[in-house]
C-alpha cells in the first residue's frame, strides 16, 4: 500500500488555522484531498519562523507561511512535484526527530514523523503487522521468546531486566487468564520518549504487545497512559479501532485461534504509578501505591493473575526484532547492552530533542556530535541520566560508554532515557535539591524511609543552599541516602538519593564551599551571592536604582552607585539593566 502524503503545521493556533484552511481549499481545487492529509503539531507554540509546515514523506520544511503560500505549495510541490525553494528553511531542522544525526540508528523511531499515525495503511506500507503475521503463522511462543533472547533486548523502562526472561516467567505461570500491560506513565521531568512514539507510531506498540501476548499466553492487554498525554491517548484509540476493523485485534487474528484485545486506561499523573505494582493498583481502581515483592507480576500481577509489563519503547522494538532477527538487533550496542536507546536531550545543550542511538555510544558523542555541544559554548560540567532517580556524571567521564553497566559503575542509571546537560553555571547542590524535592513531592508516603528520609534530605539541602549549612551536613546526607536506598519499598525511594549521592561523590568541593565558605561557586544560590557595582565602570545612569524592586541602590545621577547588601534580595535585575556591565555577582 502506498503512503499518503501529509503536512504537519506548527505555530500559534490562530495562525495555523488560517494556513490550514488555505491548504485544504487548495488541495480540493487540485483534487488532492484524498491523497494528502493536513495535520496540526501536538503543541502550538510561538516560533521566530512563524507558521511552519513539514511535508512528508519528502521531509521538506517550509517556514514563515501565510495563507497565500498554501496554493503555491500545493500546485508546485504536491501536484507537480517541485518543492518551492524560496519558502524552504535553509538551516538544519532543530528538532532531531525530523533530521537524524549521522550517529543515530532508528529502530523505535523509524516511522515517527514519516507516517500519518492516524492511518493504519501507512503503518502497513512500512511492513506493519508483518511480524505479527509471521509469529502467528510460523512460530511457536517458545520460538518467539528464543528470538527475543537472541536479540539481547532489555527493558527500556529503567531497570534493564532481560525481556525474554520476564516473558518466560509469565509464560511458565499457570492461570485461566493472563495480562499484558504497556507502561506509558512517563513522568520524568523533561522526558517525552514514550509520548512521541505513542503519538507518532502507535501501531508499532500495539503490534509488539500482541506478539508479547502470544508469547506468554495472554488474551487481554492494557495501555496505561497518563492523562496529561491527550494526543497520545487519542492516537491510541484511533489505532486500536483501526486494528480491530482490520482484524488485527479481537478473535482469530490472521485466521488463527489466537485472540487478543487492548484497552486504554488513563493515569492521574502520580509519578509513583510508573512503578509496575503501583501501576497495577491504579488499573484495578485502587490508590496507586507499590506493594511488596515477591510475588512478582509475572506470577501474580493484575487481579492476581500472571502479568507482563514493559514500557512503550520495549514493545516498539519487538516487531523489528521478529522481522529482522535477534542477531540483527544484537549486532548493535555492547556485549551486555544490545540495540539502540532513545534519549530526550535537554538542558544546556545547543540541540535539544529526541534521539535514538546505539548503546555503547559515548557521552561526548551524544552531547557534541548529536546535541551540537554545550549551549553558548560554555564549558561542560555534568550530565544527569535516568531522570529524577539518576545520577550526575562529571566531565571526567565524557568518553565513557553509555550502557546499563557503565552508568551503574559511576552512580547513575539508564532510566527511561532522560539526558540533562549542565554547564559551568550550574550549581550541583541546587540540582540535587531540585531532584530530591521532586522525589519527596511524588512520594506516595507508604513507607517511612522514603516519606521521612527524602524530607530530611530536602530540609538539609535547603539549609545548605540557604547559607545555613553546618559541618556534618554532607555526612548526614550520605547516611540518609543509604537508609532511604536500602529501606524503601519501590524504585522511587530506592533511587531518590542518587542525584544527591552522585553529586557529593563527584562535586564534594561545591558542597564544602556552600557549607564552610558560605559561597556558591556557580553563583546560583541567592543566599550565598551578592551583587556589587564596580566604581570604575559605573557611569551613574541610575538605571539600576530605578529598576531595583526594593530600592536598595543609592547614588545621584552621574555618580557611582552603591548597593545596600542588608536590603538587597539578590534578584539580579540591576545586572540585567546595566548598560556598561558595571554590576557583578560575587
Amino acid at each position: 500500500m502506498a503512503r499518503r502524503a501529509h503536512i504537519i503545521l506548527s505555530g500559534t493556533t490562530a495562525q495555523v488555522q488560517k494556513v490550514k484552511a488555505a491548504f485544504l481549499e487548495s488541495l480540493d481545487e487540485f483534487g488532492l484531498t484524498d491523497e494528502v492529509d493536513v495535520l496540526e503539531a501536538a503543541e502550538m507554540t510561538v516560533s521566530p519562523r512563524g507558521v511552519e509546515a513539514v511535508v512528508y514523506p519528502d521531509v521538506v520544511h517550509y517556514v514563515q507561511l501565510t495563507p497565500q503560500d498554501a496554493p503555491t505549495i500545493v500546485e508546485e510541490h504536491l501536484y507537480k512535484g517541485r518543492p518551492v525553494g524560496e519558502l524552504i528553511y535553509e538551516e538544519q531542522i532543530v528538532e532531531p526527530l525530523e533530521a537524524p544525526s549521522t550517529k543515530e540508528v532508528r529502530v523505535v523511531l523509524r516511522n515517527v514523523g514519516k507516517i500519518n499515525p492516524e492511518r493504519i495503511d501507512d503503518y502497513i506500507a512500512e511492513d506493519g503487522y508483518a511480524a505479527l503475521g509471521k509469529v502467528l503463522t510460523e512460530m511457536s511462543p517458545e520460538d518467539v521468546i528464543a528470538e527475543i533472547k537472541r536479540s539481547g533486548l532489555r527493558g527500556r523502562g529503567g531497570a534493564g531486566f532481560p525481556t525474554w526472561l520476564k516473558w518466560t516467567f509469565a509464560r511458565q505461570s499457570s492461570a485461566d487468564e493472563k495480562y499484558v500491560i504497556c507502561n506509558g506513565d512517563e513522568g520524568d521531568p523533561g522526558a517525552f520518549m514514550n509520548r512521541r512514539v505513542l503519538e507518532g507510531d502507535p501501531h508499532a506498540v500495539i503490534e509488539g504487545m500482541a506478539i508479547a501476548a502470544y508469547a506468554i499466553g495472554a488474551s487481554q492487554g492494557y495501555f496505561y497512559v497518563r492523562a496529561e498525554y491527550p494526543i497520545a491517548i487519542r492516537m491510541l484509540r484511533i489505532a486500536l479501532a483501526q486494528a480491530r476493523d482490520y482484524g488485527l485485534l479481537g478473535e482469530s487474528i490472521f485466521g488463527t485461534d489466537f485472540g487478543f484485545d487492548l484497552e486504554v486506561r488513563m493515569g492521574a499523573g502520580a509519578f509513583v504509578c510508573g512503578e509496575e505494582t503501583a501501576l497495577m493498583q491504579s488499573i484495578e481502581g485502587k490508590r496507586g501505591q507499590p506493594r511488596t515483592r515477591p510475588p512478582y507480576p509475572a506470577t501474580s500481577g493484575l487481579w492476581d493473575k500472571p502479568t507482563n509489563i514493559n514500557n512503550v519503547e520495549t514493545y516498539a522494538n519487538v516487531p523489528q526484532i521478529l522481522l529482522k532477527g535477534g542477531e540483527w538487533f544484537a549486532s548493535m550496542g555492547t556485549e551486555k547492552s544490545k540495540g539502540t536507546k532513545t534519549f530526550a536531550i535537554a538542558g544546556k545543550v545547543a540541540r535539544t530533542g529526541l534521539i535514538e542511538v546505539p548503546l555503547g555510544i559515548t557521552v561526548r558523542e551524544i552531547v557534541y556530535d548529536v546535541g551540537g555541544g554545550v549551549l553558548n559554548d560554555k564549558a561542560f560540567k555534568a550530565v544527569q541520566t535516568g531522570g529524577p532517580m539518576g545520577g550526575c556524571i562529571p566531565e571526567q567521564y565524557l568518553d565513557m560508554s553509555v550502557d546499563y553497566e557503565t552508568l551503574a559503575e559511576v552512580g547513575s542509571i539508564m532510566g527511561s532515557g532522560g539526558f540533562v546537560v549542565m554547564d559551568e553555571e550550574t550549581c550541583m547542590v541546587d540540582i540535587a535539591r531540585f531532584f530530591i524535592d521532586f522525589a519527596q513531592e511524588e512520594s506516595c508516603g507508604k513507607c517511612v524511609p522514603c516519606r521521612v528520609g527524602t524530607r530530611k534530605m530536602l530540609e538539609t539541602l535547603n539549609r545548605i543552599c540557604g547559607g545555613e549549612g553546618k559541618p556534618g551536613d554532607i555526612e548526614t546526607l550520605e547516611t540518609l541516602g543509604q537508609y532511604v536506598t536500602l529501606g524503601s519499598l519501590c524504585g522511587l525511594g530506592q533511587g531518590a538519593p542518587n542525584p544527591v549521592l552522585s553529586t557529593i561523590e563527584h562535586f564534594r568541593e561545591e558542597y564544602e564551599a556552600h557549607i564552610y565558605d558560605k559561597r556558591c561557586p556557580a553563583k546560583v544560590c541567592r543566599a550565598l551571592i551578592k551583587y556589587e557595582i564596580d566604581p570604575v565602570t559605573c557611569i551613574g545612569c541610575t538605571r539600576c536604582a530605578r529598576n531595583c524592586p526594593v530600592s536598595c541602590i543609592t547614588g545621584a545621577p552621574r555618580e557611582v552607585h552603591v548597593i545596600d547588601q542588608d536590603i538587597c534580595i539578590r534578584c539580579g535585575i540591576c545586572a540585567q539593566v546595566c548598560p556598561v556591565d558595571a554590576v557583578s555577582v560575587e
